[in-house]
């Protein structure tokens, strides 16, 4: 029994697998380049690499990895790459539209013009008020202004004399009143010297006609009143004609004074037949309303607004720097499709197109837009903003309110500019998932998948490649250098993370934090470079940081309050390994499993599972041990026995079935009634047929329970055993192992039940299965003596 044992402990090289400093190639970090490519990730950057080669539609990258992986640092550092080789797109900016005042329009510039532009229109605005003030100033307009009068009022006097002269053939005159003109008959008298001399008739001579004499006189009037009337709608019309001249000389005037500036204008700018026909509308716009431009030099202090003469530079893009790349990282609906902002004046809000905001979506335009996929999802209405750009291929910026506001309310609508961007998304694969299951467009948008993996294997190569990526942390912190064993100890650190032996993690993020928190720790000391000690010393203190929970359970145990022996024989008690993960720190820790047997029908019952305290996983471990019994000792009579087990002094809910060998273990000392050493601490899940299965969190279970062997006091005699499969995942502590090395505690590997027990009772496995049939069948025909008993009794009481 004792060299079955002995072969089954690991040897202290077994429980950790250790980078040998020098065969890394040098002393310290100094003597490396910088990492120049992102490692562990050939998938994710090969996909990555052809997402950005491809430009149909729906090619775009959803990167899946976890937090810390690197994924977004990476998919930024590759966009910005590719960016630079792109041409930079056009500039956009919204102008004023003069038919349509309530949708902006939209117009293109080549790169880098949209800021150019902006400044040019407010030079302009000032240029034009003085140009246009000057030009009706001058002598020149207003000669041809009084010419155009005196033509004018020459024509209205000839007009007036010809009808005057018209009333009077007619015996009439005409005055002018407030009221408009009065035609007065007149008559024909002499003189005193004998002339013939027309008078005005009077009243009192008019009433005394006969009524045929007023009734001629009468349509008389009317036509000489209509002829009036002719005659002042001929001077109407000629005022009209006056006003159009007029109209036409400033119009000609203000033209020639503008001219030369939206001409400057034109060619710098006016490259689209969108912008050319907008400056032509606006020159239009300046001629009509010359008369703001006059008035605001006249008064410094006149509330004119010029604002639809200036430009909005809406999106503006360097040419020197390529196509954009944008990290959008608060991904609200307003900040991807932008917005339209509004002032409150007088208690009113007030916009225009000057208020126009780009959001993501028009600022990534014809470039690279980064988003976090659970950020987007988070926000309102984000979403199913970005599939409705990536599918219509052009954003549309929209007020919320107008779709879910109780009442419309009326806003402006810009136009729409058209879109061509790539969209990365970074998620997680849990999200990745979801999408794909819930959202049927999903697939069609996100045609690219990029998977980040958590570890990379643990080559000669890598693990170079990882002393690479300590040097380029380090020019990045501007700090220290790292000696070879420092870098050793990261790289086994990471190994640690991975709980492979023959794998790295690639969580680069949290390798940076242990990197910068062992050169703080060198600084502290005042060392010229970073060694082994200061690494060991940041994954201490960092676990430290965070084991305050670990530490209170641990007192529990040392001040009795939690039962858990580590020396001697019980029967029916044995040592279970469970790990508490608290995200950022988990620990491993043992739990006093027992188990009572005894005559029945009941089976095997789990009282937390009775209680509802354990999960289905567990669930599903426990009805595969109750299968091996049956497997193991019903094959020739029926299974008769009742059995409770427990996790001692536990109050929480259980899950995972990696305690289901340490339970079955367990109940077959109880059920041999052979004791079990309690310096073991088991783990390791079982299948129907007794093979040990591989569990997870293995090197904190046998940290867990070595700190409570140490604090009783390592006799030599303790141990864990572990699933054979879980050899490879161990990575120890430097102190577990310096107790393996002395031969004070011990790891031990079994592939099947019959090897654990043998360990965990000094007995051969074929002992105890003989004493389990044995109490079985012992039980099985106690039962039929008793079941016979009872027939007996029950048939005579019947009988009397």
């Amino acid at each position: 029994m004792a060299k079955i044992i002995e072969k089954k402990r690991l040897l202290p090289e077994q429980l950790r697998r250790k980078t040998d400093a020098g065969s890394l190639g040098f002393k310290t970090t100094d003597d490396l380049k910088p990492l120049e490519e992102f490692i562990g990730q050939k998938r994710a950057v090969s996909a990555i690499s052809f997402g950005l080669e491809v430009e149909s539609k729906g090619y775009n990258i959803f990167v899946l990895g976890n937090p810390g992986s690197g994924r977004t640092t990476y998919s930024l550092e590759r966009l910005k790459a590719a960016s630079e080789k792109q041409p930079a797109p056009d500039d956009w900016v919204y102008v004023y539209n003069f038919d349509e005042p309530g949708r902006p329009l939209a117009v293109n510039l080549p790169a880098g013009k949209g800021k150019a532009m902006g400044a040019a229109f407010d030079d302009l605005i000032e240029e034009l008020k003085v140009a246009i003030s000057k030009a009706f100033e001058k002598s020149q307009y207003e000669d041809a202004k009084a010419q155009l009068v005196k033509e004018f009022q020459e024509e209205v006097n000839g007009l007036m004399e010809e009808v005057k002269a018209w009333a009077a053939e007619k015996q009439f005159s005409l005055k002018r009143t407030p009221q408009g003109f009065v035609n007065i008959p007149l008559t024909e008298e002499k003189s005193e010297d004998g002339a013939v001399v027309k008078r005005e008739i009077q009243q009192e001579e008019f009433e005394a006609l006969s009524e045929d004499e007023q009734k001629e006189w009468q349509k008389k009037s009317e036509e000489v009143s209509q002829k009036t009337l002719d005659t002042l709608r001929s001077i109407r019309d000629l005022e009209k004609g006056l006003k159009d001249r007029i109209v036409k000389l400033e119009a000609e005037i203000c033209r020639n004074a503008i001219t030369p500036y939206l001409q400057d204008v034109k060619e710098k700018f006016g490259s689209t037949e969108e912008l050319s026909a907008w400056l032509d509308a606006l020159a239009e716009d300046i001629i009509e309303n010359f008369g703001m431009f006059v008035a605001a030099v006249k008064d410094e202090n006149a509330d004119v607004d010029f604002t639809r003469y200036t430009v909005n530079v809406f999106v503006c893009n360097d040419p020197e720097e390529g196509s954009p790349v944008i990290w959008e990282t608060n991904p609200t609906y307003y900040n991807l499709s932008g917005k339209v902002e509004y002032e409150s004046r007088q208690g009113y809000l007030y916009t225009d197109f000057k208020k126009i905001v780009a959001g993501a979506f028009q600022k990534a335009n014809g470039g690279y837009l980064v988003l976090d996929a659970e950020k987007v999802l988070l926000n309102f209405m984000s979403w199913e903003a970005l599939k409705r750009v990536l599918r219509t291929g052009e954003a549309n910026i929209e007020n919320l309110g107008e779709q879910y506001g109780a009442v419309p309310v009326s806003s402006l609508r810009p136009q729409p500019i058209p879109i061509k961007l790539k969209v990365v998304m970074v998620g997680t694969p849990y999200l990745y998932a979801l999408l794909q299951y819930y959202d049927p467009e999903f697939q069609k948008m996100f045609k690219i998948k990029a998977d980040f993996d958590t570890d990379m294997e643990r080559t000669s190569e890598n693990e170079l490649k990882m002393a690479q990526f300590v040097a380029s942390c380090l020019r990045r912190e501007n700090g220290l250098p790292f000696e070879a064993e420092a870098v050793a100890e990261v790289i086994d650190w990471a190994a640690r993370m991975a709980d492979d032996q023959g794998r790295i993690s690639t969580e680069f993020s949290k390798i940076s934090d242990i990197i910068v928190e062992s050169l703080a720790w060198a600084k502290a000391e005042g060392a010229p470079a970073v060694s082994d000690i200061h690494v060991r010393k940041a994954v201490e203190e960092k676990k430290f940081r965070s084991s305050l929970i670990q530490e209170k359970i641990s007192r529990a145990f040392e001040d009795g309050v939690i039962r858990i022996d580590t020396s001697g024989e019980v029967t029916g008690q044995i040592n279970g390994l469970s790990v508490v993960d608290l995200m950022d720190y988990r620990f491993g820790h043992p739990s006093r499993i027992t188990a009572n047997v005894y005559m029945g029908q009941e089976g095997v019952v789990n009282i937390e599972r009775e209680v509802k305290l354990t999960g289905p996983i567990h669930n599903k471990g426990l009805m595969i041990l109750t299968s091996y019994l049956g497997r193991k000792y019903a094959q020739d009579m029926p299974l008769s026995l009742s059995a409770k087990v427990t996790f001692e002094q536990v109050y929480g809910g259980i899950e995972g079935d990696s305690a289901s060998s340490t339970e079955l273990y367990c109940l077959l000392s109880a059920l041999s009634d052979t004791p079990l050493k309690q310096g073991f601490a088991v783990t390791g899940s079982v299948d129907q047929f007794g093979n040990i299965q591989p569990i997870g969190g293995v090197n904190e279970k046998i940290e867990g329970f070595f700190e409570y062997c140490d604090f009783r006091g390592l006799t030599g005699e303790q141990g864990v055993i572990i699933p054979v499969q879980n050899v490879r995942h161990l990575m120890l502590e430097e102190k577990v192992l310096s107790a393996v090395m002395e031969g004070r505690f011990n790891v031990y590997a079994v592939s099947s039940i019959d090897e654990g027990i043998e360990l965990l009772t000094g007995v051969s496995a074929a002992t105890i299965h003989r004493k389990v049939k044995n109490r079985l069948k012992k039980w099985m025909e106690e039962a039929a003596k008793l079941k016979e008993k009872y027939k007996l009794e029950t048939g005579k009481k019947n009988d009397d």
